[in-house]
């Protein structure tokens, strides 16, 4: 019966991708995305590739910190295998056991630890990064040279503060086991949206964009966090969409907007394909005696 819930959520959530890419491509040139994609300079892709890679980097060491507030000392070689397998489940085996619910059974496998709190751990690690895209969507929006913004650009920046003080509260009362990395978990989030700005940044740089790059980049952060919803495999369409109709609602560019999401998408694979050396090859979880 599980099995038969778990193959008809993948099968809803292939068939809304699927619908929200058409949907998105019957709206603009596919040929003019082509061409775009065609004329992009190889080496700020490259480099946009490069902050990505590390921004998935730094977002492993979050976790393991999380880790090892449970007593699950992962070496950080250790945790970071674990980290790319997950991303690799999470993209190209959505059929499968998910990426997280794959390190989570790991995790609970090899070390005595409740679920509940290898669950928590895991949601804690994806709402950390939640923050932080809300944090810098806040900061970029106060900024964004907008009319219809205008009235309501203090309501971004009350907002920040807003966000983190009830995240903590949060922390506090029901996590404690894990609070005293709250902080560093942050400045972990921190850097890694940062990264993944810089990469985004980097995508437009290949693909000629010279204006309008904070919009573009808000409409990224909302991306990521629509992405993170739970009615798509790995984000796929969600994302396209949000670009498409935030490109829309700032006057920009609709195809030149879901291009950068084109190309995010497939640096965010190329990443992901690391993984798959760890599929086929046991992640032996090593651990520290550090405290």
């Amino acid at each position: 019966m599980a099995n038969t819930r778990k193959s008809i959520t993948t099968a809803l959530k292939l068939l809304i991708s699927v619908i929200l890419i058409y949907f998105v491509y019957t709206k603009i040139n596919i040929d003019e995305i082509g061409n775009t994609l065609e004329k992009s300079k190889p080496t700020y892709l490259v480099i946009a590739l490069f902050f990505f890679l590390v921004s998935k980097i730094l977002a492993a060491f979050r976790l393991n910190g999380y880790f090892h507030q449970l007593d699950v000392r992962l070496t950080h070689k250790s945790n970071l295998r674990l980290y790319f397998l997950g991303m690799f489940y999470n993209l190209f085996l959505p059929g499968g056991i998910g990426g997280d619910a794959y390190k989570g059974y790991l995790i609970k496998k090899s070390f005595e630890v409740p679920t509940k709190r290898v669950v928590s751990v895991l949601v804690l690690d994806r709402l950390s990064g939640l923050l932080l895209l809300f944090v810098y969507a806040c900061v970029l929006f106060y900024v964004l040279q907008n009319p219809v913004l205008a009235g309501v650009k203090y309501l971004f920046i009350l907002g920040i503060p807003l966000a983190v003080l009830v995240f903590w509260v949060l922390n506090k009362r029901f996590f404690n086991y894990v609070f005293p990395v709250f902080w560093s978990a942050l400045g972990y989030s921190t850097l890694v949206q940062l990264a993944q700005l810089i990469s985004v940044w980097f995508i437009m740089m290949a693909l000629g964009i010279e204006e309008d790059k904070v919009a573009y980049l808000v409409i990224f952060l909302v991306s990521s966090i629509v992405s993170v919803l739970p009615l798509t495999i790995g984000g796929i369409g969600s994302r396209e969409v949000t670009f498409f109709y935030g490109a829309s609602l700032l006057g920009l560019d609709e195809t030149i907007s879901v291009g950068i999401s084109v190309v995010f998408f497939l640096i965010t694979a190329v990443v992901s394909l690391l993984g798959i050396w760890y599929h086929f090859k046991k992640v032996e979880l090593e651990t520290t005696s550090q405290h």
